[in-house]
């Protein structure tokens, strides 16, 4: 439904987007990742039509987005970061208004915004001026025009900022419903919620994709594993050089050592046999285990790995 290849971009001198390609098929939800300034929100608003590339080539359905622009705005609905509301109109003015620009007349038009009044949670704020409501409710309006027309494609940029965790998993619902007869294009900051709601994942960083697929895939391509929580009554220093005598250990992280116990993490390679390595060592140097249980990779660990812990701390 949504094909990007070789996509760049640049503002001046500062690269923006460079050779960036990925697909997103019917009914699919693929989360857009990154740091701040990684290029996510320029790749989305080519996709919205709003801006054109350097290069590349994008297409939505049937239609390229620089060749046949009013084609893909026809089918596609965008929630961009910053809704594009008139704070001085009423939400019924702004629903109506934006109906029209979308030639939805009669039956249609009354239909559709009965739908986003409910879906979105604006009935009880029909009538009043956009710019007394709060941002969580600016945000559903917003919301709201995205979805009035009905389109195939939706482009989400940040669509649960400002709202509060009710309304947060009241979005998350929708998004899921919406995504069994739509191919959605979601970018959030919040780890959790976009690897919750999306089938696929493209990570960007400093403008190129460092990282695409599943989680489980790109766990696989950067060969990580799930760690192991091991606390024992023992010294964190003898824990550690014990521990790295086991040749299928590959990584060994100190991560307490309080009242005579050491908390340490550890991953391997095997991970069906770890956990009898660290029963026989603890039997053999008389160690009393406290914990020993599994860490799941999670989309956390894959992002600090394709981005860099350094470069989110500073």
């Amino acid at each position: 439904m949504i094909e990007v290849q070789g996509l760049c971009m640049q503002y001046g001198s500062t690269v923006a987007l460079e050779n960036v390609s990925f697909t997103a098929e019917k009914k699919e939800i693929v989360g857009l990742l990154g740091p701040n300034g990684a290029g996510k929100t320029t790749a989305m608003r080519i996709l919205a039509t709003h801006i054109m590339p350097v290069s590349g080539s994008v297409k939505v359905g049937d239609f390229d987005v620089l060749e046949n622009p009013k084609e893909v705005r026809k089918i596609l609905g965008y929630l961009p970061e910053n809704a594009p509301l008139y704070p001085e109109m009423e939400v019924a003015e702004y629903l109506n208004f934006v109906s029209d620009a979308r030639n939805l007349t009669g039956n249609k038009k009354r239909e559709r915004i009965d739908w986003v009044l409910t879906h979105c949670d604006l009935k009880n704020v029909y009538y009043r001026p956009i710019g007394e409501l709060s941002k969580g409710y600016r945000q559903r309006v917003g919301l709201a025009q995205a979805l009035i027309h009905d389109p195939q494609v939706l482009i989400l940029d940040e669509p649960t900022s400002g709202l509060d965790p009710v309304q947060i998993i009241g979005i998350r619902k929708l998004i899921r419903e919406l995504a069994k007869e739509k191919t959605i294009i979601l970018s959030t900051h919040v780890l959790h919620e976009i690897g919750e709601v999306s089938d696929r994942l493209v990570i960007i960083d400093r403008g190129r994709i460092v990282g695409k697929g599943t989680v489980n895939e790109m766990a696989q391509s950067l060969k990580l594993h799930s760690s192991v929580r091991f606390s024992v009554k023992a010294s964190a220093s003898e824990v550690k050089n014990a521990l790295s005598e086991i040749p299928e250990i590959k990584k060994i992280d100190i991560m307490a050592e309080k009242d005579g116990i050491a908390d340490v993490s550890v991953e391997s390679d095997t991970k069906d046999n770890i956990w009898a390595d660290l029963s026989s060592i603890s039997r053999q140097k008389g160690w009393d285990i406290k914990e020993m249980s599994e860490h799941a990779l999670s989309l956390e660990d894959i992002f600090l790995s394709l981005v860099g812990k350094e470069r989110i701390e500073k």
